[in-house]
C-alpha cells in the first residue's frame, strides 16, 4: 500500500518531485526525461509511468526557465516515437507467443481491449492512443502483432508523437504558470489524468450497451 501511495504522491506533486530531480542531476534530467517516456511507450510492462502529466510537468518549468523548451519537444517526441518502434517490433517478433502462453508479466486482458480498439478503428488507433493511458502502450505492440505494414505504421507513430508531446509540453509552457494553474497544480494534473481515461470509458460504455442492448432482443 506504501507502494501505491508513493505512486500517486509522484504524479499528483510532478513539479516538486522534478524540481527535486533537476537540482540534483542537472542537464542529466533530460536524459531521465528520455528514458521515461522511452519506457513508458516502448515496453508493455511499463505503462504505469507517467507521461502526459510529466510532459504537462515539464513543459510548465520550462516556462519557469528550469529548461529548454525546444530541447524538450525535441527529445520526448524522439523518445516517443523510438519507444512505439521498439514496441511495434517486439510485438512482430514475440506478441504471437505472448498470446499462446501464459505470461506473469503481460495484461493479456487489457492487450485483448486494444486489439478491439485495433479492429474498430484501424490504423488511426496509432494516433488515438498516444492520448490514452495503457492503450498507447500496447497499441504499437498490437501492431507489430497483426503485421501492420511498418512504413504506414511509422507514419501515424511520427504523426501521433508529435501531436502528443506538443499537445502537452507546449500547453505546459503556455498554460502552466498562470496563476490559476500554479495555485491549483495538483487539481490539474488529476483533471489532466482523468480526461486522460475519458476515452476508454467511453469505450467501455458503449460495448456493455451494445451487449445488453442484444440480450434483449
Amino acid at each position: 500500500m506504501n507502494i501505491i501511495q508513493q505512486a500517486i504522491d509522484l504524479v499528483l506533486h510532478l513539479d516538486k518531485h522534478l524540481g527535486y530531480i533537476a537540482t540534483a542531476y542537472g542537464p542529466w534530467t533530460y536524459l531521465i526525461f528520455f528514458m521515461i517516456i522511452f519506457l513508458e511507450t516502448g515496453l508493455v510492462v511499463t505503462p504505469f509511468l507517467p507521461g502526459d502529466s510529466m510532459i504537462f510537468t515539464a513543459g510548465t518549468m520550462a516556462g519557469m526557465g528550469w529548461f529548454n523548451i525546444w530541447i524538450l519537444f525535441i527529445l520526448f517526441s524522439v523518445a516517443a516515437i523510438l519507444g512505439d518502434t521498439v514496441n511495434y517490433w517486439i510485438g512482430f517478433h514475440l506478441g504471437p507467443k505472448v498470446f499462446r502462453e501464459k505470461s506473469r508479466f503481460l495484461n493479456k486482458k487489457r492487450l485483448e481491449e486494444t486489439k478491439k480498439f485495433f479492429d474498430k478503428y484501424g490504423s488511426e488507433t496509432i494516433i488515438l492512443a498516444r492520448f490514452m493511458p495503457f492503450v498507447r502502450t500496447f497499441a504499437p505492440f498490437v501492431a507489430g502483432i497483426g503485421k501492420m505494414d511498418y512504413w504506414k505504421f511509422l507514419v501515424y507513430n511520427v504523426v501521433g508523437g508529435i501531436a502528443w508531446v506538443g499537445l502537452f509540453v507546449w500547453g505546459g509552457y503556455f498554460f502552466g504558470n498562470l496563476a490559476w494553474v500554479q495555485g491549483h497544480f495538483t487539481l490539474v494534473i488529476l483533471m489532466i489524468l482523468l480526461l486522460s481515461f475519458i476515452p476508454p470509458i467511453i469505450q467501455f460504455v458503449k460495448e456493455r450497451f451494445k451487449r445488453s442492448s442484444g440480450r434483449r432482443r
